[in-house]
């Protein structure tokens, strides 16, 4: 077991945060969530707190570990309370400007000097966001994917400063202490899965709004047709709408390629707040959202 790493903490409490969290404390990690405020806090908890019941439900988790998991938790709406961390990893909104703002004042606040600072970008530079800070060699990509607890794969992402032993000390925590696999990628957008990834799902989404096959035959045909677990259209709901859109839009700034540009249907979901599962509709319906 990895023992570089005892003290994590996870800036914004979302699915993707509340996920990273989750499975630190289920690892037997003291974690810290940190959200915007008390409230957004409190509802990065319940999150968590719900998610371990459904694993206890289904027989993949003790109710003890549960139990155990959620007192190693602590969550906060201050920043400053991340202060004493060895590895901070940032989790909120995929906007450049706020994960740059994140990471300049986590320089200011974390004390320890070796700590390491890591970003669950999907799309962004990992160079930039270093750059905000005074230890740029000490800052790393570590991109976890949807649900965190349940899939087993983290992309570790290197930039030009980052060094060798930062890259080191992540795999083996990642590996060693999470359980997850990891693959490494260089710092250009979408890293491995999601620069293969994100022009399957457009092109789903052009053929949907070319009238060419329904959202329901699209999905059906990937699913049975190429023994997909999940139809595109459906996993772009999943993953959320908006969400797809910012990395498509990352991807194609740095590319120029035609494949990365979102489709204005897709656009236009995403301005008329049909976002996917999470807002329950998208290219489907989900329950009474």
């Amino acid at each position: 077991m990895s023992t570089r790493f005892q003290r994590v903490g996870v800036v914004g409490g979302g699915r993707m945060g509340a996920g990273i969290a989750e499975v630190c404390a289920r690892a037997g990690v003291d974690t810290v969530v940190c959200e915007a405020d008390a409230t957004a806090a409190r509802a990065a908890r319940e999150r968590v707190a719900a998610s371990l019941d459904r694993a206890v439900r289904r027989g993949k988790l003790d109710p003890a570990a549960a139990r155990d998991a959620l007192a190693r938790m602590a969550f906060t709406g201050s920043l400053d309370d991340l202060a004493d961390r060895q590895l901070v990893v940032e989790a909120v909104i995929e906007n450049a400007d706020a994960k740059t703002e994140v990471f300049a004042a986590l320089d200011k606040i974390v004390e320890d000097p070796a700590a390491v600072f890591a970003t669950n970008t999907s799309s962004l530079p990992v160079m930039r966001l270093g750059m905000a800070t005074s230890r740029a060699d000490r800052v790393v990509g570590l991109h976890f994917f949807n649900p965190v607890p349940v899939l087993p794969l983290v992309e570790v992402v290197a930039s030009l400063h980052t060094s060798p032993r930062t890259v080191t000390a992540v795999e083996d925590f990642a590996t060693g202490t999470l359980g997850k696999t990891v693959i490494r990628s260089r710092d250009r957008s979408g890293f491995v899965v999601n620069a293969l990834l994100i022009p399957y799902l457009l092109a789903a989404v052009r053929m949907a709004e070319s009238g060419f096959a329904t959202a329901a035959d699209i999905d059906t045909g990937m699913e049975l047709g190429c023994a997909h677990p999940m139809g595109p259209l459906r996993l772009a709901d999943l993953i959320g709408l908006d969400t797809v859109v910012s990395i498509a839009e990352s991807l194609y700034d740095e590319f120029r390629e035609p494949l990365y540009a979102p489709p204005p249907l897709l656009q236009r979901m995403v301005q008329a707040g049909l976002l996917g599962r999470k807002t329950g509709r998208g290219f489907h319906v989900y329950g009474q959202g």
